[in-house]
C-alpha cells in the first residue's frame, strides 16, 4: 500500500466573499499575500525533495480560503502549475477545499479535467440560524445541493464542521454531524472554534458576548459527533487545527490565538477520552472486584489508549483504584482492543490470608 503525502498550499481568504465571525486565515496561515503559480511550483519541489518514500501517492492540497471563488484564470493557473507534475507522475492528485455556495456543473466539469480529485465544503454548522450568526453567506440548502453534485461528478466529497460556535449547543453539532452523515461524505474534519486576534469574535470575546468551550467541553462534544461519524463509517481526517506557530499556546508571542479550547495533542485527548470510555465500560462488565487489568491492542492504538501524559492509566487508578499494563500486539485490528483481568480484589484477600497462615 503506497504511503499518501499532501503538499499544502494556503490560499488565505483568496475567493472568500464574506468576513465569517470566526475567521482570519491570513493569521492562521501567517502567510497575507496572495499566491502564485510560481510559488506553486517552488512549493511542490521543496516537498518532493524531502519526500523518502519511493513509493508514495502525492496530492497537492489548497487550503484557506474558498478556491472556487477565485477567478477563473488564477483559477486555472494555480491548477496549470500542478498538472505539470502530474504529467510527469510525480503528483497524483488535487484536493481543494471551499464553499458550498460555489459550486455549480460547470464549475465542477472544469475541476475534474484539471484532475481535481477531492472537494472539501466548509459546513460548519447545518443550522441555518448559526450560519447567519456567523455571517457565513450560505444556508444548508447550499450544502445539499453542493454535496449532491460533487458525488455526481465522481469527486471525493469532504466536509468541515466546528464545534462551539455562537450559540450552537451540544445537539446542534450531534444534529450536524447527522445531516451531513445522509450526504454521505467520504472525509470530514472537526474543529473546534478558537478566538482568533483581528476578528469579529475576539471582538464579541472581549465585550463578553461570547464565551469560548472549555478544553474539556471541546473534547466531551468533539467525541460525540466523532462517534457518530465513526459508526457511519466516514473517515474523519482531522480533530482540532494544525498545530503552528500562529496556532499555538495564546501565551506566546508568535499566538494568533486569543482564547478557546486550544491544545498541542486535541485529536489524542478525543481519541483517548473515547477509548476511556470503553475502557470503563468493560470493566464494569466484570462480575467482580478488579485491581488489575491487561489491554492489548495494535501498535497504532497505544498512546491513546495510554492517554496524553499518561492521563487514562493515572484516572483509572484514582477514580477505580485500577492498575493498567498496556501492551502491544499487531494482529490486533486498529481500533479494537482485548482486557484481561490480572488481579482482584479476592486475589489479594487470598494472597493476605497465605501470608498470616505461613
Amino acid at each position: 500500500m503506497k504511503k499518501e503525502y499532501i503538499i499544502p498550499i494556503f490560499v488565505p481568504h483568496l475567493g472568500c466573499p464574506h468576513q465569517c465571525t470566526f475567521c482570519n486565515q491570513k493569521n492562521i496561515s501567517g502567510q497575507a499575500k496572495q499566491v502564485t503559480a510560481k510559488e506553486v511550483k517552488e512549493t511542490i519541489e521543496y516537498y518532493l525533495k524531502n519526500f523518502q518514500d519511493n513509493h508514495k501517492y502525492v496530492e497537492v492540497a489548497f487550503f484557506g480560503g474558498s478556491f472556487t471563488g477565485i477567478d477563473v484564470n488564477t483559477q486555472n493557473e494555480l491548477l496549470e502549475a500542478v498538472n505539470e507534475y502530474i504529467d510527469l507522475g510525480k503528483v497524483k492528485s488535487i484536493r481543494i477545499s471551499t464553499r458550498p455556495d460555489y459550486i455549480d456543473k460547470q464549475t465542477l466539469k472544469r475541476l475534474k479535467k484539471y484532475h481535481v480529485k477531492t472537494i472539501e465544503l466548509g459546513v460548519q454548522s447545518t443550522n441555518d440560524y448559526i450560519l447567519a450568526k456567523c455571517r457565513r453567506g450560505h444556508t444548508f440548502e447550499d450544502v445539499k445541493n453542493a454535496s449532491k453534485l460533487i458525488r455526481r461528478h465522481g469527486f471525493v466529497l469532504g466536509h468541515q464542521m466546528m464545534i462551539g460556535l455562537p450559540e450552537s449547543t451540544k445537539l446542534d453539532e450531534y444534529n450536524t454531524a447527522k445531516d451531513l452523515i445522509k450526504l454521505k461524505p467520504k472525509i470530514v474534519r472537526i474543529y473546534p472554534v478558537l478566538v482568533i486576534k483581528d476578528t469579529p469574535l475576539a471582538e464579541e470575546y472581549e465585550k463578553g458576548e461570547y464565551v469560548p468551550l472549555t478544553l474539556e467541553q471541546a473534547v466531551e462534544r468533539s467525541k460525540e459527533v466523532v462517534a457518530l461519524f465513526q459508526k457511519a463509517k466516514v473517515t474523519v481526517i482531522r480533530i482540532g487545527l494544525q498545530n503552528t506557530e500562529e496556532i499555538s499556546d495564546p501565551n506566546l508571542a508568535t499566538s494568533q490565538v486569543l482564547a478557546g479550547p486550544y491544545h498541542p495533542a486535541f485529536r489524542q485527548l478525543v481519541e483517548s477520552s473515547m477509548w476511556y470510555d470503553e475502557i470503563v465500560g468493560k470493566i464494569k462488565t466484570f462480575n467482580t472486584k478488579v485491581m488489575k487489568v491487561k489491554i492489548t491492542a495494535n501498535p497504532e492504538n497505544i498512546n491513546s489508549i495510554i492517554g496524553h501524559k499518561k492521563e487514562n492509566v493515572l484516572k483509572l487508578k484514582e477514580f477505580y483504584d485500577v492498575d493498567v499494563i498496556v501492551k502491544a500486539d499487531e494482529t490486533i485490528k486498529k481500533g479494537k482492543f482485548n482486557i484481561s483481568i490480572e488481579k482482584t480484589y479476592e486475589d489479594m484477600l487470598q494472597e493476605e490470608r497465605e501470608k498470616i497462615a505461613k
